[in-house]
């Protein structure tokens, strides 16, 4: 089953599977600053463009090109800042 998110006022905008063992959604995220809470652990692999992170427990902003990923724990707020259109993939645990 196919379900289709859309965030901040239509600026992110991701679709999701669900089959089984297996959850991902695709998306892109146009340029802005985000903040999203995690319900599961994720990985983040970025396919186009660039994600800058500022992920729980660290200080500094780190950025993440296509085919760079990054993990979030469970049950956190992470922010997000996109310079260009961005696309990418992401797993749940």
């Amino acid at each position: 089953m196919i379900k289709v998110n859309e965030y901040f006022g239509g600026n992110v905008k991701s679709m999701a599977i669900n089959a089984g063992d297996y959850k991902a959604t695709v998306g892109v995220m146009l340029p802005g600053e985000y903040e999203f809470g995690t319900s599961t652990e994720e990985r983040m692999l970025v396919t186009e463009g660039q994600i800058e992170a500022m992920l729980p427990g660290e200080t500094q902003w780190n950025a993440y090109k296509a085919g760079q990923d990054f993990h979030v724990p469970a049950n956190v707020k992470f922010q997000v800042r996109i310079k260009m259109d961005t696309s990418y993939i992401c797993y749940y645990k």
